[in-house]
């Protein structure tokens, strides 16, 4: 039934964007994290990717996360002589994790999200409301 390949689909899209918020969530956790060794490299802002997984029993594609990437975007420097990692010039370096960026990609997973989540409710009623014309 086709409902029942929405549920799935949509249900696949939830489980990618929870994954998604989840990698989020670490970048920001982790947005202050430095090297605990001189000249070490601080945290990396990790990136989510997505691929399709043809399901064959279905015979639909689903959304699966793909592996998770890093960032190679600059660190930055901030200038920290008493720090244990600092290097020869007193600096050290500072994650590469932006908070208005994620802070955006946070809100189009969350959207994202529930936009999965309308499908699944629709499709919800609208497999009640099949069955209760069935049932009359």
């Amino acid at each position: 039934m086709d409902l029942i390949n929405s549920l799935k689909i949509a249900a696949s899209g939830l489980g990618a964007q929870s994954q998604r918020m989840r990698i989020i969530s670490e970048n920001i956790a982790n947005s202050d994290s430095t090297s605990t060794e001189k000249g070490g490299d601080p945290y990396r802002r990790k990136l989510t990717t997505f691929s399709q997984e043809y399901d064959r029993s279905l015979g639909v594609d689903l959304v699966e996360v793909g592996k998770i990437k890093y960032d190679q975007g600059k660190f930055g420097l901030r200038h920290e002589p008493g720090n244990p990692a600092a290097d020869d010039s007193g600096y050290i370096k500072t994650p590469n994790v932006n908070g208005m960026v994620e802070a955006m990609d946070m809100r189009e997973a969350q959207r994202s999200y529930e936009a999965n989540l309308n499908v699944i409710t629709s499709a919800r009623r609208m497999l009640s409301k099949t069955l209760e014309i069935l049932r009359v």
